[in-house]
């Protein structure tokens, strides 16, 4: 149970660091600007609306959230929509006929966060899906303007299922930013640190190449490989293992941003000694295969 909470903590102040990032910024800006639509990114297990307050936010919705039961409701389906989004965006459509989607956002084999939208209609509403929203409503005994809430529900967005399927699709290319961004500040997070272990990230940094064994580092910055050992998993979060894996994975990326280099040659270069534990763990960090990674960065290739 500690160790569960700890990842759970850990992940959400990944996903913290991803939301203050200015990659993240900009793009949050840039789909909002865009497509007219509300966007969050929340951790796995976040208890709020995802778009209570965004600048896009429905006016629907907005009058909902003022209601408990509605309220409830909304944050029903966020929940059922994100226990079917961990392997693959999905959308679903909420008692008044809005629907929302999440793509998941994972580093390596780890899911971390969604990627919301939503609050839109994929057909016009009509006067018989509005009353069929009231007697939900007065069912439960939800108090609201039903003039106010009539005006805000034929104003709901409406899309295509083409144009959400392109939605999804962008949020996805996102997600994989996002992903490799994760990845990158796992590696060199600047939480304080000892001097031992700044020393130790520098060692690997420059000879992650060769093969170095945590003994080799233990001894560059003047430790038994016993109190490096737990001294480096205390301040990254990882063991010297997974921390080198990442920090070979993330060498191997930027090599394949060369379309002419093979991912073999890649591989070797930073520091892999056989392709079969390679391949093994580029999946397990990148949550891809090295060729599917390839072929994102070079469609074309």
């Amino acid at each position: 149970m500690r160790i569960e909470k700890t990842r759970s903590a850990e992940s959400r102040s990944l996903v913290d660091q991803l939301k203050r990032s200015q990659i993240y910024r900009d793009y949050e800006s840039a789909f909002r600007e865009t497509t007219g639509l509300p966007i969050s990114l929340r951790p796995v297990e976040a208890f709020d609306l995802p778009h209570h307050g965004d600048p896009n936010e429905s006016p629907f919705c907005v009058l909902m959230a003022q209601s408990n039961h509605s309220c409830a409701a909304c944050l029903q389906l966020q929940r059922k929509i994100e226990d079917q989004a961990k392997l693959e965006p999905k959308t679903l459509k909420c008692f008044a006929g809005l629907c929302d989607s999440a793509v998941p956002v994972r580093v390596g084999e780890n899911l971390i966060a969604f990627l919301n939208t939503g609050q839109i209609m994929l057909h016009k509403p009509t006067k018989e899906m509005f009353a069929k929203t009231t007697r939900s409503l007065l069912k439960w005994g939800t108090d609201v303007d039903l003039k106010r809430l009539e005006e805000a529900y034929f104003q709901t967005r409406v899309v295509t299922k083409k144009q959400l399927e392109s939605v999804l699709r962008l949020l996805s290319v996102f997600a994989q930013h996002l992903s490799g961004l994760g990845n990158q500040l796992m590696v060199s997070n600047d939480a304080a640190e000892s001097p031992a272990v700044a020393r130790a990230r520098v060692f690997i940094a420059e000879h992650h190449s060769d093969e170095v064994a945590l003994g080799d580092v233990a001894r560059a910055v003047n430790m038994s490989a016993f109190y490096f050992c737990k001294t480096f998993k205390r301040a990254t979060g990882m063991t010297f293992t997974d921390y080198l894996a990442r920090v070979r994975v993330e060498k191997v990326k930027n090599l394949l941003l060369n379309p002419h280099k093979r991912v073999s040659e890649a591989a070797f270069e930073a520091g892999f000694q056989s392709l079969s534990q390679f391949n093994r763990v580029f999946r397990r960090v990148a949550g891809e295969a090295p060729s599917a990674y390839r072929e994102r960065v070079h469609p074309a290739a």
